[in-house]
């Protein structure tokens, strides 16, 4: 009897054990064919009205002969700026190339490419080398431009005429603390239409003692020989 009962015994074990093996087999198959989306009579494909992704993450994409490009101030003294220019991001905290005051990078019109960057400290730097900096730009070289922390404390007239020239309409305006975002280009006929200012008030700034960081994009034309 002994024996007869543990045989059935362990018949009885490996027929529950058979038995849940084929139930977790055919569930753990069977959910991972049915999702949600299945329940509510859609299907698993990818949806064909994703949005694209543009260069520098711009809303739109740049017609032909156009670069894109994103410039972010910095926010205060503590988030820096940073400069996009045809999907590649030129200076930014990442790449450690930032600093207070004017951050500019310098690009080639016709190909697009980087030329230089450089940070000119505009509370206690010298003045003297941005006024060389911008005086040595050649014709067709597009103009980067983006404050962090202070912008103005150190500009002059000198200054002030080669951004002119450059094509910004705000520079002679920019005060202690005050936000900018410019591109322009050496050689330019007319005013820029890429230029963003913000002024440093008391009463409209949106962290304490500096106003709201400045983002601009936009597509500008490339230099045809």
């Amino acid at each position: 009897m002994r024996v007869t009962g543990m045989i059935r015994y362990m018949a009885l074990l490996t027929t529950l054990l058979g038995t849940w093996f084929i139930v977790q087999t055919y569930f753990d198959r069977s959910w991972k064919a049915i999702s949600l989306r299945s329940w509510l009579g859609a299907t698993d494909k990818p949806s064909s009205k994703q949005l694209p992704r543009h260069k520098c993450g711009n809303q739109k994409s740049c017609p032909q002969n156009h670069f894109a490009f994103k410039i972010i101030s910095g926010a205060a003294n503590v988030v820096g700026p940073s400069i996009c220019f045809d999907d590649v991001v030129l200076m930014s905290s990442v790449k450690n190339n930032i600093g207070r005051g004017l951050n500019i990078a310098l690009v080639n019109g016709t190909s697009g490419q980087l030329l230089k960057t450089d940070i000119f400290d505009m509370y206690s730097g010298d003045i003297n080398k941005l006024d060389t900096f911008l005086r040595e730009i050649k014709r067709g070289t597009i103009v980067l431009t983006a404050s962090y922390d202070d912008a103005a404390t150190k500009m002059n007239d000198k200054v002030w005429a080669h951004f002119v020239e450059l094509g910004s309409s705000h520079v002679s305006k920019l005060g202690f603390r005050d936000n900018w975002v410019f591109l322009g280009a050496k050689g330019l006929k007319n005013k820029s239409p890429f230029e963003k200012h913000i002024k440093n008030d008391e009463m409209t700034n949106k962290y304490d003692g500096w106003p709201e960081l400045l983002e601009m994009e936009g597509c500008a034309p490339r230099k045809m020989d």
